[in-house]
């Protein structure tokens, strides 16, 4: 998923296909974590009860750890994978690719996102998971738990980002950057939803899981995708 290099005439360059499997591993394995906690009552689900509470204040569970800025900074940083940005922001960009007269990747910019918001959309009408209410939530909630819809929409809209806008540069190391910047964006989205109480630990794995073995099977049926 992260090597943009053309593929030639002959199939798949050497090592890129084991790249996308490692990718598709790890996210099978986070999934797999992420769903044992919906039946575990002293298991994984233990483990989101106490990550959670590290991330609060011991005399007041109700209270975020760090200064009230760094509530802010989280609910902008959660805000990055909310409907808002993630609507905004793809039309933006679609903008950009119709200007650089890509009007396929247009197309394929729109299958993708939306393709991801109706597997969150689904996988949350079938799991069904009750919100936290372990401690208070710092930002609105308007959907079921499982998984977290801001971090799945964050990773699959930054990374389709990058690997779209990789097209346009040559140098390798401006296209690895770009895709760091993509994953950042999508872990710290992850990272603010469980700060805020609005998503349990495991919900954020499978948020990321579900996000990157979306962008596999993209990147594998997609050649666009995969080069220039």
């Amino acid at each position: 998923m992260q090597d943009f290099t053309p593929e030639s005439a002959a199939g798949p360059q050497p090592g890129r296909w084991p790249r996308r499997l490692i990718v598709g591993v790890a996210a099978v394995a986070l999934l797999a974590l992420a769903v044992s906690s919906l039946f575990a009552d002293g298991g994984a689900h233990t483990l989101d009860r106490q990550i959670m509470l590290l991330l609060r204040n011991p005399q007041a569970p109700d209270d975020p750890l760090g200064p009230h800025w760094f509530e802010d900074v989280m609910r902008d940083m959660t805000g990055l994978g909310g409907i808002g940005v993630v609507v905004g922001g793809g039309l933006l960009f679609a903008g950009y690719l119709w200007l650089r007269r890509r009007r396929g990747d247009v197309l394929i910019l729109a299958g993708s996102l939306a393709g991801a918001q109706l597997i969150s959309a689904v996988s949350k009408l079938l799991v069904a998971r009750p919100r936290p209410d372990l401690v208070s939530h710092e930002a609105q909630i308007y959907s079921a738990s499982f998984p977290s819809g801001h971090t799945l929409m964050a990773t699959v809209t930054w990374v389709t980002f990058a690997m779209l806008l990789a097209a346009d540069f040559e140098d390798r190391r401006v296209r690895d950057y770009l895709l760091l910047i993509a994953w950042i964006t999508a872990i710290a989205v992850g990272c603010s939803r469980v700060y805020l109480g609005v998503h349990w630990p495991s919900d954020v794995l499978a948020g990321w899981a579900i996000g990157a073995l979306w962008m596999v099977v993209l990147s594998r049926l997609v050649p666009r995708l995969r080069g220039r």
